[in-house]
């Protein structure tokens, strides 16, 4: 994709010093950008790289005044981040579309009595089971697996080795990586009187509502009953796991390796850090914020909570007590010098009284 600092900062509603038709051909990270890019700054500490960089257009904040001369040419903004969001979804649309445009390709296996939206997109060798509808204008890349009476809304994006199977919903404006697996069975087990194990059945589906983003390798499971929910603009990372009815809520933010157990509900808002473990049959508040690597055992009820931990507790409590975990050598050997004070002291005091001369 090729493009000018001018229109640029037209389509960002930015304001631009230097060059306005410095060409750029795609993103890079500020440090390694080249001639030809563009990289963008919005933390002072890379601040030393804007002098150095060898981008052609640079991206930073309306307030940012420049310490040394800069040689490429700025775009300002009012919010770099959002700035640069959309500046990525124009390369990824140019750089990451279909292969074969708006073809369905001949190798793909699609049952007659299965529906495809306008303008969809179907690589080869995707199966498309009965029932099954596809949305307007979906990209479905090679070795998706679409199982019977799946529903996949409008403008939704199914990465290479998918499998969404039977009777799950996905939303619009839905991203599912390679290899996710949307609606597996759920863990479900009866032990019996002679310990083995007998399977219930998983006869629910799940649903994942508009704008999801499911990261590569995750899994959702079906529920037993009802649905696994993930809801509105939820955003997934690659390695999670997700088990029967759960429900994630609005704008949730999982980082990678979470692992939510069966029939859990996490709040609007929560972001949870990478390797979290949530027990079953708890509710977490909206807005809860969760450190990585904490383990969640029971229900949080105050919204907007910060925690961390295993078991997870107050975050500056847990702060405050990984400080004096780090001490406890050094406590440790006051306490023996005290006690052995105290035992001197103590001894001192026992001692008989000498009579008075004289």
């Amino acid at each position: 994709m090729k493009v000018t600092a001018a229109q640029l900062a037209q389509l960002l509603n930015g304001s631009l010093d230097g060059d306005p038709n410095a060409t750029v051909y795609r993103p890079a990270r500020i440090e390694e950008a080249v001639e030809g890019d563009f990289a963008f700054l919005d933390n002072i500490k890379y601040e030393s790289y804007a002098y150095a960089t060898k981008a052609s257009i640079l991206l930073v904040h309306r307030s940012f005044k420049p310490a040394q001369p800069v040689r490429c040419t700025l775009i300002r903004v009012d919010d770099v981040r959002s700035s640069l969001a959309l500046l990525l979804q124009k390369f990824d649309g140019a750089n990451n579309g279909s292969s074969n445009g708006t073809a369905v390709s001949g190798e793909a296996a699609i049952h007659q009595l299965a529906k495809i939206g306008m303008g969809a997109s179907i690589g080869a060798f995707v199966v498309i089971e009965e029932g099954a509808v596809i949305g307007n204008n979906c990209v479905i890349y090679p070795q998706v697996y679409i199982g019977r009476n799946v529903r996949i809304g409008d403008n939704c994006r199914i990465y290479p080795g998918v499998r969404i199977h039977f009777d799950c919903i996905v939303g619009d404006n839905c991203v599912l990586h390679a290899n996710c697996v949307i609606g597996a069975d759920g863990f479900g087990f009866a032990q019996q009187e002679d310990k083995t194990w007998k399977k219930i059945p998983q006869v629910g589906n799940v649903v994942l509502e508009d704008f999801v983003e499911v990261g590569a390798c995750t899994c959702i499971d079906r529920a037993a009953l009802g649905s696994t929910v993930i809801r509105k603009g939820a955003k997934l990372d690659n390695l999670i796991h997700v088990a029967h009815n759960v429900e994630v809520g609005k704008n949730a933010a999982l980082a990678a390796q979470v692992g939510v157990a069966g029939s859990t509900h996490l709040g609007d808002n929560v972001q949870v850090g990478g390797q979290v473990g949530f027990a079953g049959h708890i509710s977490i508040a909206d807005g809860t914020r969760i450190q990585a690597q904490s383990g969640l055992a029971s229900s949080v009820s105050e919204p907007n909570t910060a925690l961390f931990g295993s078991p997870a507790i107050g975050y500056k409590d847990f702060i405050r007590a990984h400080i004096v975990f780090k001490q406890l050598p050094e406590l440790q050997r006051k306490v023996v010098q005290l006690e052995k004070k105290l035992k001197e002291i103590e001894e001192q005091n026992s001692s008989p009284v000498p009579p008075p001369e004289g």
